[in-house]
């Protein structure tokens, strides 16, 4: 039941981590321009969603992690 639990978690922090890093603005332009990213900082809050946005996926991969180290230690014998 847990190994299932932690699948799914494992899947479900996947694609969200994936989208996450489609957000970030690359050195040109990333998705987050469509929401307000290529916006003066002045003007918006983008330093702000920037901000957000490398802590959202920061904490995205520490949960990756943590769930390919349970999977690995799962399925290891």
């Amino acid at each position: 039941m847990a190994i299932k639990i932690v699948v799914v978690v494992h899947i479900i922090v996947s694609v969200s981590l994936i989208l996450a890093i489609m957000l970030h603005s690359g050195s040109g332009s990333g998705l987050s321009t469509s929401f307000g990213g290529g916006l003066p900082s002045t003007f918006s809050g983008s330093s702000m969603i920037e901000k957000n946005l490398d802590r959202i996926t920061v904490a995205l991969t520490v949960i990756f992690i943590a769930t390919s180290v349970a999977l690995y230690i799962f399925f290891r014998a």
